[in-house]
């Protein structure tokens, strides 16, 4: 088992900066990605950053540019960078971490998830 424990969220102005963190515990050896998921009320949740154990990272459209998604491995940490944040960035923010095995998933851990507010 794995727990995610995230960090960091709140409320800022449009233009403004947050960082979120989030560490991860347990059976961590078995990750194979993490990163970071939103969900927006009445949406569907959607992937905003994740990044891989080799470093390689993807962002939703929407972020690049603005977003950074970066790991400490020491401390079993990855931490998203938010700047020039726009009210549309409003969501409540998940970590997620990936067991895949080559395509398959075989298991999805999230975080309790942390609200980000941008107001306009």
């Amino acid at each position: 088992q794995v727990q995610l424990v995230e960090s960091g969220g709140g409320l800022v102005q449009a233009g403004g900066s947050l960082r979120l963190s989030c560490a991860a515990s347990g059976s961590i050896s078995s990750i194979s990605a993490m990163g970071w998921y939103r969900q927006a009320p009445g949406k569907r949740r959607e992937m905003v950053a994740s990044i891989t154990t080799r470093g390689s990272t993807n962002y939703a459209d929407s972020v690049k540019g603005r977003f950074t998604l970066s790991r400490d491995n020491a401390k079993n940490t990855v931490y998203l960078e938010m700047n020039s944040l726009k009210p549309e960035d409003t969501a409540v923010y998940y970590c997620n971490g990936v067991e895949k095995l080559g395509p398959v998933t075989l298991e999805d851990y999230w975080g309790q998830g942390t609200q980000v507010t941008v107001s306009s």
